[in-house]
């Protein structure tokens, strides 16, 4: 994997959108999650070097609020707060078509994104992707109540950040976590406002599952404590070309927990429609 390069765009707002990016091909838009210092780089670390070997234009964006991107105060955090500003900074980057891989939060975004810019979009892969339920029906889901700590405070250690990545891996996890990877994670989070999640807000996209056009790959860990894997069966139900694909001792990060696979099953997928 060669060296990731780093570039910021002005979006509207008078925000920063940060993304990096490494490889060449069609490009594969990588979409993190929610979550105290989450980044493009944190989340899809293991996975980038395999789709750069598979011959494809790796582009990792920071969400606003999370990574080096802007963090603004005082604001809703929408899900079309996030689509716009993403989707105005990869255009502005010269992305004018692209396959998008998302987790969580991230999934939801990579399906507005589909169902706003059909054009836009060669096809989807979601890893557990949210958006897709009424936003209080999340707050039920065990993991949410394992998420509580002092983020957003001075008192919010590297500890707690620890505990915060455990709970969204299966048990099996629990002595595997880089130190890297929560040092990393803790760094982001110490400069994220408390607004990014407290004031998080996003729709119900299942109803609209249907409308999407382009093919979607989705994988779910069937321990997931955050989205529940019966949900995809949603797009096994309404989706035109959809596939579904669930592991066993798996929780909400499937491109970290089952890495190989996710990455062998995913680049096969996108080479199915590049």
């Amino acid at each position: 994997m060669g060296e990731l390069a780093s570039h910021r765009y002005s979006v509207a707002g008078g925000h920063e959108i940060h993304l990096a990016e490494t490889g060449s091909g069609e490009a594969v838009v990588f979409l993190h999650g929610s979550g105290p210092g989450a980044s493009g780089a944190s989340n899809f670390r293991g996975n980038i070097a395999a789709f750069v070997d598979a011959g494809y234009r790796v582009i990792l964006p920071d969400l606003i609020g999370y990574g080096a991107s802007s963090k603004p105060e005082d604001i809703d955090y929408t899900l079309d707060l996030f689509v716009d500003t993403l989707f105005d900074a990869l255009r502005q980057h010269g992305i004018e078509r692209a396959h998008l891989v998302g987790n969580s939060l991230g999934g939801g975004i990579a399906i507005q994104i589909a169902l706003n810019n059909p054009d836009f979009v060669r096809s989807l892969v979601l890893m557990a992707p949210g958006c897709i339920a009424e936003q209080m029906s999340y707050f039920t889901m065990p993991g949410i109540a394992k998420m509580k700590s002092s983020f957003g405070s001075p008192e919010f250690n590297l500890d707690e950040q620890r505990k915060l990545v455990a709970n969204l891996l299966h048990p099996d996890w629990a002595d595997r976590i880089p130190d890297a990877l929560v040092t990393e994670r803790f760094e982001v989070a110490r400069t994220q406002p408390k607004d990014v999640l407290a004031r998080m807000k996003t729709p119900n996209l299942g109803p609209r599952i249907g409308e999407l056009d382009c093919p979607i790959f989705v994988l779910w860990g069937l321990d997931d404590e955050f989205c529940p894997a019966a949900h995809g069966q949603m797009f096994l139900d309404a989706g035109k070309n959809a596939r579904l694909l669930t592991f066993a001792r798996t929780g909400h990060w499937v491109q970290v927990e089952r890495e190989s696979e996710f990455n062998a099953y995913a680049t096969g997928f996108l080479n199915e429609y590049s």
